[in-house]
């Protein structure tokens, strides 16, 4: 039969121990201020990096739109050697090597083998291209948008950043409190087995407060766990590897609060000015095809070097002209390209107004949140206090046996969580202010 009072003593051991080793391991963390972990994630997080990647490619694509103001310019040099009579006789000709005797109907008919080298430079230049202005106006919105959306991403990784730093504070008071209710619930443990062995308590007063040692063993492992688990975010942020425990600077404490005054949803927030200029661009891409229908003008030119040796120079001239295309029909295709681009320009109307009513919902909810969060700030100190209170009277009373097991373990656990609470209070006070500040912004 199991002995009781052996399996309480091994597990005393083993609070001891437990506590011994958790303050080697933390020990050994990495020290972390604030500051340290926003300048870390503004220099190596991915979600910035490939914010700027999508910029890239944004201003890449305005790059190639300069196409429709810019001259296409292609040089080429070409060797041919034939007794093709056509070819013979046009590289004769262009050469400027063409003699009465070539027009001879033998020579004309079965030439003899000559060779040409051409030198030649083309210029094409648009002069009258409207859909390709819209479609350069259309790169632009969307190289401007995602410059926005960059600075919003921006903004967002400091609201998480900011975030993630009180988890990981919130995770180490936790452990600490839960620590201390460690040494608290050990030394009641203790104290119930003396009080047992004189025969004051019962046998299912020692069995309670085990009962109460190992929840609060269980909890500390969880609050330990907690704190691995906002290092690894941290260690993501900042794009490091893994595996590294941190340990913050400064303690969980309440920021000063706000002003209210001012306070409001801006329509040229970062992410809503945004999704402004992605509705631009899909504007002018409709303004695009609509325009596919109007003609275009278009200038182009050469300049030809010809000769037999592949070095000569002996034979030149060039071309200039302009040419007027007017695509009457594709079979419909432009017309379903106008239809698409219309539905897209809709769509984005409707996301913008749908977002907007979603941010100004937000807004309206991190304000009452703001005032809800400081009274519950304001309530759960004074619990805190109160449950601290009562916890010292019982546990007193405990001491001269005037108080039951149950109602200490009881207080134990209320004090416990009375603190535990007033951290998290803290925690979504400090963040209900930075997400107004953010959705304000």
């Amino acid at each position: 039969m199991e002995n009781p009072f052996l399996t309480i003593k091994l597990s005393l051991i083993f609070s001891f121990s437990f506590l011994l080793i958790s303050s080697l391991s933390f020990g050994q963390a990495t020290p972390l201020t604030y500051d340290d972990f926003k300048s870390g994630v503004a220099t190596n997080n991915y979600s910035l990096k490939i914010s700027e990647v999508n910029r890239s490619i944004a201003q890449a694509d305005l790059t190639q739109s300069n196409a429709v103001f810019l001259p296409n310019i292609s040089l080429s040099y070409t060797g041919i050697t034939t007794t093709n009579p056509l070819m013979a006789f046009g590289a004769k000709l262009n050469q400027e090597i063409l003699t009465q005797n070539d027009f001879t109907p033998s020579l004309l008919n079965n030439p003899s083998r000559i060779d040409d080298f051409t030198a030649k430079i083309n210029i094409q230049q648009p002069l009258i291209n409207i859909d390709g202005i819209y479609k350069r106006k259309a790169a632009k919105a969307t190289v401007q948008s995602y410059k926005l959306q960059a600075t919003r991403t921006k903004e967002q990784l400091e609201l998480q950043v900011f975030k993630t730093y009180m988890q990981l504070q919130l995770a180490y008071k936790a452990t600490e409190v839960l620590e201390k209710s460690l040494e608290a619930a050990t030394e009641n443990t203790q104290l119930t087995i003396n009080s047992f062995e004189q025969g004051l308590l019962q046998k299912s007063d020692v069995l309670a407060v085990k009962v109460r040692l190992t929840e609060v063993q269980n909890s500390l492992q969880v609050a330990q766990s907690n704190i691995q688990n906002s290092s690894d975010v941290i260690s993501l942020l900042m794009g490091k590897e893994t595996n590294v425990i941190y340990l913050p600077k400064h303690k969980l404490s309440a920021v000063n609060p706000p002003s209210l005054q001012g306070k409001s949803l801006k329509e040229n927030r970062s992410d809503l000015a945004a999704l402004k200029k992605n509705t631009e661009a899909y504007l002018n891409n409709y303004k695009a095809q609509k325009t596919g229908y109007l003609p275009r003008l278009n200038a182009f030119g050469s300049y030809e070097i010809h000769d037999g040796d592949f070095t000569g120079t002996t034979a030149r001239g060039y071309l200039v002209g302009a040419q007027l295309s007017w695509t009457i029909f594709n079979g419909n295709k432009r017309l379903g390209k106008i239809q698409k681009s219309k539905a897209l320009l809709d769509k984005s109307i409707l996301d913008y107004n749908y977002y907007k009513a979603q941010s100004y919902m937000a807004f309206q909810q991190s304000l009452r949140n703001l005032k809800n969060s400081k009274l519950q700030l304001q309530l759960s100190k004074l619990a805190m206090e109160q449950s601290k209170e009562v916890l010292r009277i019982r546990l007193n009373r405990y001491k001269q046996g005037l108080e039951k097991t149950s109602d200490l373990l009881f207080s134990e656990t209320q004090y416990s969580q009375k603190q535990l609470e007033y951290y998290r209070a803290i925690f979504n006070y400090n963040y209900s202010q930075a997400t107004l500040k953010f959705l304000s912004k």
